[in-house]
């Protein structure tokens, strides 16, 4: 009777979204009070797979391998990996744990704040939290969890790994089964405490008495500089080679000087603009290993050679340097040994083009450039100078150049007051100095810098850089199985994100989205009086409808909010400009639109990378399709 109830269910699904009559087969049950969001459930470690209700057991499931729900009787469910697959089997309820939403929690990198810890209940968390003596408190329990010394009253389950696991590197599943919002109690700002699992993907313990992952290489760091060698910069071009070249020669035969490589890439503005640019972005040194810097000075050099022609404005194209230095730069150096401390230094005096300026690129912003960037331990300083000429942009300019150079929580924009080349040689070599410094602190020797001088965010990045590294070297992994309550701001710092809530996300869904905001852009650009705005939303609905005729598409048509059409992120712990839009609120002026479109276009750029980029694409099991492989996507890059 349940099973009938289902196929009735999905068979009405499929003729109110008007599926080809082939599609009503083997859906999954819906989560009630939605039209698109299925059923779903994750396998405790080792859950039999049974070929019936009470049947033979066919195989076991790793530990949270996620399944989709397509039946429900007496405390069993019949279940598969894939929507729109047959189902392979059934579980005992009790054999799985009910996910109601398709969200993970992944560590941040612990440099500059405490590890956090699990706790049995999310009473013994907010104890911790709002103790007043939690600076002796937090202390004990991390000694505790370290060495084996916990008790029952101590109600931690488990402790954040020392070293650094990177989630786009090494896909882990830490699923959040529960999440409550509250204010944290030290800052009285917004904070989540969340209800996670953990198990390490495809990471079976070692075997007893095997040996421990053995060092691949000695930590080292590459820096890429990118350059704007239009007209204004050849003093500063040449003021970096001489920083450079002090450097180099101070390190010069030493092992430490072995360990930190460059390279080099120039950046102008748009060539078919104005011909006598040559190139808008150009390679001018690699980054390899090099026993002699000689050929980067040299290119640096050269490079002082600038554009004799003038740039259409005064803002460049730096963001299409960057992309090409997180792109086109190989960090991996051939996938045998790659570079471990990844550091990208950006030198202008001129602000980022618009994403509407027919003279860029792409319209990939400075924020979802810095998201990219990220995801693959690349670290974008920014060196501005505010040269009296470009007086008008610096404001725009910081602003954005602020987005473009976070990692973790610190940023890295260094404005060069005035322009002073002065200034700006002695930036270029604290900056120089205190990344060789991060290959003495691995190396175990003294540093170059005072910490005084470094600052807090370059000494905090350099850790979180060897976090990475030692997290990679010795195969760490998140916590074993458990189940535990974690705080999404540290319990000792809110201003240190220590868990950041991600959306595991199919290609499939991914796909469905940017298919959505591009068809969004289209429609919205054409609507650009108030009038036509008007009409804006009886299009999207038709839009909405002919996308849910495609079977690999996920969307609402019965919506009143753009958010509405994509129910998964309705029901996350997020919110958008985008997601809240209706209809009175996309009326109001073509001032509010605006940047409401420029976001919209920019978030297309970057997931258009992501669907091509294989390396960010995990597939949960053994020849799972194309479109059911799985990406960890960061709240902040949603819609």
């Amino acid at each position: 009777m349940i099973a009938r109830t289902a196929r009735h269910a999905t068979l009405a699904l499929s003729l109110l979204l008007g599926l080809p009559a082939w599609a009503e087969t083997a859906r999954p049950l819906l989560i009630e009070g939605t039209q698109t969001l299925y059923q779903r459930v994750l396998t405790r470690p080792g859950a039999p797979l049974h070929a019936a209700a009470v049947g033979a057991v066919l195989r076991a499931y790793p530990a949270f391998q996620p399944l989709y729900v397509f039946a429900r009787q007496d405390g069993w469910a019949q279940v598969g990996p894939a929507a729109r697959s047959a189902p392979e089997g059934w579980v005992r309820l009790s054999d799985v744990v009910e996910w109601k939403q398709n969200i993970i929690a992944a560590f941040t990198n612990p440099a500059g704040r405490e590890p956090s810890l699990l706790f049995a209940t999310p009473e013994k968390l907010r104890f911790l939290m709002e103790h007043e003596a939690m600076a002796d408190l937090q202390p004990r329990l991390i000694e505790k969890a370290r060495h084996g010394g916990l008790t029952p009253e101590d109600g931690v389950v488990s402790i954040e790994p020392e070293n650094f696991v990177n989630i786009r590197d090494e896909l882990y599943l830490m699923p959040i089964l529960d999440f409550v919002p509250e204010l944290h109690p030290l800052n009285y700002e917004p904070n989540l405490l969340m209800q996670v699992a953990s198990v390490p993907l495809n990471a079976p313990p070692p075997a007893s008495g095997a040996a421990a992952p053995q060092p691949r290489a000695d930590f080292d760091v590459g820096v890429v500089f990118v350059l704007d060698t239009t007209k204004s910069m050849g003093p500063y071009i040449d003021r970096t080679r001489k920083a450079l070249a002090r450097i180099v020669e101070g390190m010069e035969g030493t092992e430490t000087g072995a360990k930190i490589n460059f390279g080099a890439i120039g950046f102008r503005d748009s060539p078919e603009a104005v011909p006598g640019l040559d190139y808008r972005t150009k390679v001018l040194v690699p980054l390899e290993r090099r026993t002699d810097q000689g050929p980067v000075l040299a290119a640096i050099a050269e490079a002082t050679n600038v554009a004799t022609a003038s740039s259409p404005g005064f803002n460049e194209d730096s963001l299409a340097g960057v992309e090409d230095a997180i792109d086109r730069i190989d960090w991996d150096q051939g996938g045998a040994d790659p570079v471990d401390g990844r550091y990208v230094i950006l030198v202008t005096d001129a602000g980022p083009n618009d994403v509407n300026d027919p003279n860029s690129r792409s319209t990939i912003g400075p924020a979802e450039l810095q998201r990219d960037a990220e995801g693959r331990n690349i670290v974008v300083m920014t060196l501005h100078l505010k040269t009296r000429a470009g007086q008008g942009t610096h404001d725009y300019a910081a602003t954005q150049y602020r987005k473009l150079s976070r990692f973790g929580d610190g940023t890295f924009y260094y404005p060069i007051e005035g322009g002073s080349e002065d200034a700006f040689e002695a930036t270029v070599t604290t900056l120089v100095t205190a990344l060789t410094d991060h290959v003495r602190a691995a190396r175990g020797e003294a540093a170059v810098l005072p910490e005084a001088e470094a600052g807090a965010d370059l000494v905090n990045l350099g850790r979180a850089m060897r976090l990475a590294w030692l997290g990679q070297q010795e195969g760490t992994r998140a916590p074993d199985v458990i189940e535990g309550w974690v705080t999404e701001k540290a319990a000792e710092n809110p201003q240190k994100r220590a868990i950041e809530p991600r959306l595991l996300i199919t290609k499939n869904e991914l796909s469905t989205m940017a298919q959505l905001l591009e068809n969004l852009l289209r429609i919205a650009e054409s609507t650009r009086t108030d009038a036509e705005a008007a009409t804006f939303f009886t299009q999207v609905q038709g839009l909405l409808a002919g996308m849910a005729q495609n079977p690999d598409t996920v969307v609402n048509p019965e919506t009143r909010t753009l958010g509405g059409a994509l129910e998964y992120l309705g029901r996350l712990p997020y919110r958008s400009q985008l997601l809240e839009i209706d209809e009175a609120t996309w009326r109001q002026s073509a001032m509010f639109r605006r940047p409401v479109i420029d976001g919209m276009a920019q978030k297309l750029a970057l997931y258009r990378k992501w669907l091509y980029d294989s390396s960010v694409w995990t597939a949960l099991y053994e020849g799972a399709p194309d479109g059911e492989t799985v990406f960890a996507m960061p709240f902040d890059a949603l819609p």
